[in-house]
């Protein structure tokens, strides 16, 4: 193959819950029409989530990519295996799934990076990989990939967590309990609250996989050759300044599905239709309540905000997803919760976010923050 039809080559793989899944999608699909060759890599029980949220019962052969591919970019879709049952619930057993990343599954992504290379040839390769991942910089280095990490959270959340030395030095890390001071020290950070922290710097979760997981991260971004930020670079320029001090950093947002007319599935779950009932409601009436897809509360928070919904008087979509509390808790809303509400809300399991914050309907947006 002579040189000038050689192309660039990038391998994406998103972590596998839906708030990175999205933008890593939307990703691919930008650079792959600006020329790049892409693979995109699913988890294997990503891949069947996905299918089952289609009603599709041909799991192992449905390619979401090919829509794109028919538009003529060259996107190739694989999976790959994260040594669990398909059966496995990877969210109410989080600290051994994540333990098992943390140990085993850098030799399944060393094997599999190996034999997608042995055949490809292009003018360079990118690794293009979340960067809660911690072991790009490994493989990068043994198949001479260029390593690329990408943040799908603000920069600012990335700034706090880049900089633990320095909150270590000035005694915030970990972060004594009930502590609460305003810090101005985080280079980009102009000012913010101990209050406002990620978990995982608590002095609290210090022992578990997900402060593991979050550490590692920040610790081998850095050996990253550039990041990438879903992020807007007027919005943060002052946090994205500093980091370009220590490696390069771009931001590249929004990066959004709204930006191409490919559709490609991404959602881990069916989506409600929301439109008819949205447009029933007048403009910047209705709030819309979803806490996203991972994160998880109890009985006792659910019902509060159900009480608090009914007496705000205000129209609302809220998403109540499978597993927003342990699976041994059913009936989680208040008796006679919906016959209260009436046609004054809609609670759902899923939708389509973009749609619904996009609908001219909504004037509000109630949510965990990420």
């Amino acid at each position: 193959m002579a040189n000038s039809q050689l192309k660039p080559h990038a391998i994406l793989f998103p972590l596998p819950y839906q708030g990175h899944i999205n933008p890593f999608v939307n990703l691919a699909i930008k650079l792959a029409s600006k020329g790049f060759t892409i693979t995109f890599v699913h988890f294997e029980f990503v891949h069947h989530r996905l299918s089952k949220s289609q009603n599709s019962n041909t799991n192992n052969e449905i390619d979401f990519f090919s829509e794109a591919r028919n538009s003529g970019l060259d996107i190739r879709y694989t999976t790959i295996n994260d040594g669990f049952p398909l059966e496995f619930d990877r969210l109410n057993n989080y600290d051994e799934f994540w333990i098992s990343l943390l140990q085993d599954f850098s030799a399944r992504v060393d094997d599999f990076i190996g034999k997608i290379l042995q055949y490809e040839q292009s003018m360079v390769t990118f690794l293009i990989v979340d960067t809660f991942f911690s072991w790009p910089p490994t493989i990068s280095k043994k198949y001479n990939l260029v390593n690329v990490s990408f943040f799908t959270q603000p920069a600012l959340v990335y700034s706090i967590g880049y900089h633990l030395d320095i909150l270590r030095e000035n005694g915030h890390y970990p972060l004594k309990e009930n502590t609460v001071e305003e810090i101005n020290y985080i280079p980009g950070v102009k000012s913010i609250s101990t209050k406002e922290f990620m978990h995982f710097l608590k002095e609290g979760e210090i022992k578990t996989p997900q402060h593991e997981v979050s550490k590692r991260a920040y610790q081998e971004v850095k050996k990253a050759d550039f990041v990438l930020h879903n992020t807007v670079q007027e919005l943060e320029s002052e946090a994205l300044y500093d980091l370009n001090k220590k490696q390069p950093n771009y931001a590249i947002g929004p990066i959004s599905s709204f930006l191409t007319k490919i559709t490609v599935s991404k959602s881990l779950w069916s989506e409600s239709e929301c439109t008819k009932w949205l447009e029933s409601k007048p403009l910047n009436s209705v709030l819309y309540v979803s806490f996203g897809s991972f994160a998880q509360t109890n009985k006792h928070v659910i019902q509060e905000i159900a009480h608090g919904l009914v007496l705000s008087q205000v129209n609302f979509i809220w998403v109540v997803r499978e597993n927003i509390v342990k699976l041994d808790c059913t009936n989680i809303l208040p008796d006679g919760f919906k016959d209260e509400i009436g046609d004054k809300g809609l609670v759902i399991p899923w939708c389509n976010q973009n749609m619904v914050l996009s609908s001219l309907a909504v004037g509000g947006f109630l949510t965990h923050c990420g």
